[in-house]
C-alpha cells in the first residue's frame, strides 16, 4: 500500500524598508544579492511579491518545504537573522506560516 509523506511547507512574507536606495536598478542589485544568498544558503525560493515599483520598499515571499515543522522553524529562524543582518535598510515585518 503506498502511503503519502509528511509535507510541512512554511511561507514567510518580509517587508523590508531601504531608505538609502535611490532607484529600482539600485534595489534590484541589494535584493538579488540577498535573495541569491538565502537561496544557496537555506535551500529556499525566494521572489519578490510586492512593491516592485516602489524605489525603498520592497516585499519578500520565501518558501520552503520540509518533511517535519521543527526544521522549518529552525531554518526561518536563521533566515530572520539572516536577512536582519544583510538588508541595509529596516526589517518592517517578518511573518511565517506554517502548513501541514
Amino acid at each position: 500500500m503506498d502511503r503519502t509523506p509528511s509535507v510541512n511547507v512554511g511561507l514567510c512574507i518580509v517587508q523590508i524598508h531601504l531608505p538609502g536606495v535611490a532607484s529600482l536598478k539600485e534595489k534590484r542589485q541589494v535584493l538579488r544579492g540577498l535573495k541569491d544568498r538565502l537561496r544557496e544558503q537555506y535551500n529556499v525560493s525566494v521572489a519578490e511579491i510586492d512593491h516592485q515599483d516602489l524605489w525603498q520598499r520592497a516585499t519578500l515571499g520565501i518558501v520552503g518545504i520540509a518533511s517535519a515543522r521543527l526544521p522549518l522553524e529552525q531554518t526561518f529562524s536563521s533566515i530572520q537573522g539572516e536577512v536582519e543582518r544583510r538588508v541595509p535598510g529596516e526589517v518592517l515585518s517578518y511573518d511565517v506560516e506554517y502548513l501541514s
